[in-house]
């Protein structure tokens, strides 16, 4: 892929070398269940602000039999979910924004170039290109399938205030 400037080339990344599971993974991401978008993280360098993981699809991932029946393919929106999750990753373990909980803010320059199918190893790199603590985080990411890239884009990630939702959910706000 020369003509492509890469985040990382995803065949320099050894992805046997995990360095967070689900369970750790689980620490800083609030999404459970059909909405947990990562399996493992596989780099993660802080100081420069590139993380990659990725998420395994199997053949029971919850959106197969109504997109599209019979050729289901991963939503790019998913593709966006799970970098938004890798990014969330990275900072809340490092506390880049020192926030208690992140959600999406925005999506700029997303294109999607592949296709991503059941049984397919979907990696995900990110790089953080911009930063407000305690306000907003922007990344570029790039998603792979093999060396093949299928997806990239810019996200924005801004702080919940986990206080004013809670008080929504509990009848005070």
């Amino acid at each position: 892929m020369p003509d492509k400037d890469l985040i990382l080339d995803p065949s320099t990344l050894d992805l046997s070398h995990v360095l967070a599971d689900l369970e750790e993974i689980r620490q800083y991401i609030p999404q459970r269940f059909e909405m947990e978008q990562l399996s493992a993280i596989v780099h993660d360098d802080p100081e420069a602000g590139i993380v990659a993981g990725y998420k395994d699809l199997s053949d029971s991932e919850f959106w197969i039999r109504g997109h599209m029946p019979g050729m289901p393919l991963l939503p790019g929106v998913l593709i966006c979910e799970a970098a938004a999750q890798l990014c969330t990753y990275q900072v809340q373990k490092h506390g880049a924004m020192n926030v208690d909980m992140m959600g999406f803010g925005g999506l700029d320059k997303v294109r999607f170039r592949g296709i991503v199918r059941p049984g397919d190893r979907l990696l995900l790199v990110c790089k953080r290109i911009a930063l407000r603590p305690r306000a907003m985080i922007r990344c570029a990411f790039q998603a792979f399938v093999g060396s093949t890239l299928v997806g990239e884009g810019e996200l924005v990630g801004v702080a919940i205030p986990v206080e004013m939702v809670q008080n929504r959910e509990a009848g005070q706000g």
